[in-house]
């Protein structure tokens, strides 16, 4: 079992992001999420950290998949469980917002994948793919010296009931 989540919440072409405070990604728009507590589901990891990460109350979320990592070629892989949960266009959570893990702010579609940002974690990779697919992938990284050195896509086949 992996030790985090991740959710993506999409409003239309909008994407709830937090700019972290601290270690991993301090600085960088990412997704919530956080470290699946004893005796929890991937699913309530990520409903608990959604509501105390942002105060939204969210019922479901859809599982799209894992990303895993690797760090200077060390065969201990740690990685977290993805989710997506839409909201209507027309959903009012007014940001942005200042909380003890960072910055909640809205952000385009369009800004995230912009090829000149560098603001944003490593989305670029697989954040599209989540967003637009509903199959469930596992997204694996290598990391060299702080550099993203191999990326791999695969389709996995996962026991949703334990999600």
């Amino acid at each position: 079992m992996l030790k985090y989540t991740i959710a993506f919440i999409k409003r239309g072409e909008e994407i709830l992001l937090l700019n972290r405070e601290s270690s991993t990604w301090m600085g960088s728009w990412n997704g919530v999420g956080g470290k699946i507590e004893k005796d929890e589901t991937p699913t309530e990891c990520i409903i608990r950290e959604i509501k105390e990460e942002t105060g939204l109350k969210v019922e479901s979320v859809d599982y799209r998949g894992t990303v895993t990592w690797n760090v200077n070629s060390l065969n201990v892989n740690s990685g977290m469980y993805a989710f997506v949960v839409e909201l209507p266009s027309t959903y009012h959570y007014y940001t942005p917002i200042k909380t003890v893990e960072g910055i909640l702010d809205w952000k385009k579609v369009d800004w995230i994948f912009h090829p000149e940002n560098t603001g944003v974690a490593n989305l670029n990779y697989f954040l599209s793919q989540i967003l637009d697919n509903d199959e469930i992938y596992n997204y694996h990284f290598s990391y060299r010296n702080g550099e993203v050195h191999e990326f791999k896509t695969s389709s996995i086949v996962d026991n949703l009931e334990t999600i």
